[in-house]
């Protein structure tokens, strides 16, 4: 998924046309250990200084990339059940995961809660099995969904956390916060190197059939740069609805880049659900049923849940719209709570966040991830590699200045190309950029001089993104 240094033919040829210049270095820079990139942004730049062009040394740049790829995905399988090993065969064979990252574990699938004594050593099998370098998790069983000891953990964030008491609520039903999850709105591209976190997703297809439809649209979704519609809902259920200050100000914000819309029927009067639309793409609410899902048409990668209490409460979602139910719709992603949360707004997805990661190039697994603050009560379904926004991140030589181009950098954030001469010199700056809002960035620098020895990337660090850390550098 990184970008490529410039082939070697087009340096001899600029080179040719400059006489004066001598050798070439072109040097394919590596991730650091600190990880990937940042977030979206604009072409805004900073001032900077401008090096004379001279370049005896050139210096290539790859760009740390954005989203998970299928060598970092681990395939979960119960021993013993055949739609779980045909899943994993189609979905293997369809996104390119490594055979080795097919993992069989013992599980009953019978009955749709684990006791916490026997999670750990379910855990504990998993951890021993996984292959190094593995970062994130896709469940193909709907059975076990949750894990019961004080209270109830969703599968996916104890497959991700380790049961732990303090990620739900004891006794089940009091209103409490629950632990915050460090991947939240991270820029990290590798949540268990980073963070010791593998996020994981439960497919949540019930038939062969279903499952394949659910992977069939993931694996569309890559690339397709959707210009799907939006929607976010204040409904008349106000207790379900504490989520749309964060939705009202989106369509504003996204304007020219996203169709979003905000629909407040807090008054009543009005309707509290989206049906009979095409290409929905976001689809964000708050009520106890969500009426007419299937009515719709959905964009493959397309996301939405409803906050409401017991969305992933297996098997009949306690009465209410099951989050299995979006995904038969059409969608590719969802999310929701195994037990009550009360209606704290960190519990569920947070649709800023989730879009802009999305949009910056996440796969649906991270983006959905990044968005919850509090993710303990949840369950995540879905398609884990789907990755509408695909980013292709470039920096090549044209003429006396690097060009780079990204979509991946996030709003707000600076961002820095440097160099160095010999090797315990300062660090100057050639270019420094601050994107103003998620987009395609397409950005130039000049050349370093020809004394230079190294050059380097810096950004937000992917475990603090208000901090600075070398994303790239020259060895």
């Amino acid at each position: 998924m990184n970008a490529v240094v410039s082939p070697l033919s087009n340096l001899l040829s600029w080179l040719g046309r400059r006489a004066r210049f001598g050798l070439v270095c072109a040097v394919l820079l590596s991730l650091q250990a600190c990880g990937g990139g940042g977030g979206g942004g604009s072409d805004s730049t900073g001032s900077t200084p401008t090096p004379a062009p001279s370049a005896t040394s050139t210096y290539g740049l790859s760009l740390p990339r954005a989203g998970l790829v299928p060598a970092d995905l681990a395939v979960l399988v119960a021993e013993g059940d055949a739609l779980g090993e045909s899943i994993a065969a189609y979905y293997l064979s369809a996104r390119g995961v490594p055979a080795a990252n097919l993992i069989r574990v013992k599980l009953p699938t019978k009955t749709d809660a684990i006791s916490a004594s026997d999670f750990a050593t379910l855990k504990a099998e998993i951890d021993a099995k996984l292959p190094s370098g593995i970062q994130a998790l896709m469940l193909t069983w709907t059975a076990p969904s949750r894990v019961v000891g004080t209270c109830a953990m969703g599968i996916t964030s104890a497959l991700a956390f380790g049961y732990d008491a303090k990620s739900c609520v004891s006794p089940a039903g009091s209103c409490l916060a629950t632990q915050a999850s460090a991947y939240f709105d991270s820029d990290s591209t590798q949540p268990w190197t980073d963070h010791q976190v593998r996020p994981a997703m439960m497919l949540g297809a019930r038939s062969l059939e279903v499952a394949k439809a659910l992977i069939d649209r993931g694996v569309k979704a890559d690339a397709s740069q959707p210009l799907g519609d939006g929607y976010l809902l204040r409904t008349s259920d106000n207790l379900r609805s504490t989520r749309w200050s964060d939705f009202s100000a989106l369509p504003g914000l996204w304007s020219g880049r996203l169709k979003l819309n905000f629909l407040d029927n807090s008054a009543g009067g009005s309707r509290d659900s989206v049906q009979g639309s095409s290409g929905v793409l976001f689809y964000f609410t708050g009520l106890e049923l969500t009426p007419g899902l299937a009515t719709n048409t959905y964009q493959p990668g397309a996301v939405g849940d409803s906050l409401t209490s017991y969305g992933a409460l297996f098997p009949n979602g306690g009465g209410q719209t099951s989050v299995l139910a979006w995904l038969d719709a059409g969608l590719t992603g969802s999310y929701g709570t195994v037990e009550e949360p009360c209606n704290f707004t960190q519990k569920f997805s947070k649709a800023s966040v989730l879009i802009e990661q999305y949009y910056r190039g996440a796969t649906l697994i991270e983006a959905y991830w990044k968005s919850v603050q509090q993710p303990g009560q949840g369950l995540f379904v879905g398609e884990p590699l789907a990755r509408p926004f695909a980013d292709t991140p470039s920096f090549k030589l044209e003429g006396s200045q690097y060009l780079i181009s990204s979509r991946a950098l996030r709003p707000g954030a600076s961002y820095s190309l440097d160099y160095q001469i010999g090797a315990a010199g300062s660090w100057i700056t050639l270019a420094s950029f601050k994107p103003s809002k998620a987009e395609v960035q397409n950005l130039s620098a000049p050349l370093p001089p020809a004394t230079a020895t190294a050059l380097r990337w810096r950004g937000p660090c992917p475990t603090q993104p208000s901090q600075q850390c070398t994303l790239a550098s020259s060895p």
